[in-house]
């Protein structure tokens, strides 16, 4: 039987905090208790837990999302911080063996990094998913899992996006398409 692992993507200052370059704002704000009592269970289970953190240059107008969204997530600023108590449980456990943090620069967790890999030599068959935003970086790790033979599982209290109809479908695109379960 496989283990599960949590996937914790993109809960940073910038997506979430009011003020954040490409907020979901309120929507967001309101997961923060969810993301880190999910995140602490999975910690002290024993389970892997993967910090997906959106990692972009500044004025990089080769990046394809350059053309589409504000400046956010640039390396060196207050943006990329893991925003509010979920920055705590991370600071407490980041020397943790099975807490992990690695950047990302597109909208999946597995594009351009060793993901898979880890997940593979730790024996991961399913991923658990909360963060932001639903419809574009959790759908997208959602869409790469399910392609590599994962089993997907979103937290539906863990889980928001700046667009509540996109966030909605991609809840029902989980089920009915990948064949996950939302929690």
């Amino acid at each position: 039987m496989g283990k599960r692992a949590l996937l914790n993507i993109d809960y940073t200052y910038d997506f979430v905090a009011t003020d954040g370059k490409l907020t979901c704002g309120v929507p967001g704000q309101a997961l923060e208790d969810n993301i880190v009592a999910i995140t602490e269970s999975f910690i002290e289970a024993g389970d892997d837990v993967f910090f997906a953190i959106d990692a972009h240059m500044n004025e990089d107008q080769l990046h394809p999302e350059s053309k589409l969204f504000p400046p956010h997530n640039i390396i060196g600023t207050r943006g990329r911080d893991l925003y509010g108590k979920l920055a705590d449980v991370y600071e407490k456990h980041k020397h943790a063996s099975h807490v992990h943090y690695f950047d990302k620069t597109r909208y999946s967790a597995f594009v351009g990094t060793d993901l898979e890999l880890k997940l593979r030599e730790r024996g991961i068959t399913e991923l658990h998913l909360v963060g932001v935003c639903t419809d574009i970086c959790i759908l997208h790790t959602a869409i790469d899992a399910y392609n590599k033979g994962f089993d997907i599982v979103v937290h539906k209290k863990g889980v928001a996006s700046f667009n509540m109809a996109g966030h909605e479908w991609a809840l029902g695109h989980f089920e009915a398409t990948l064949g996950g379960k939302v929690v």
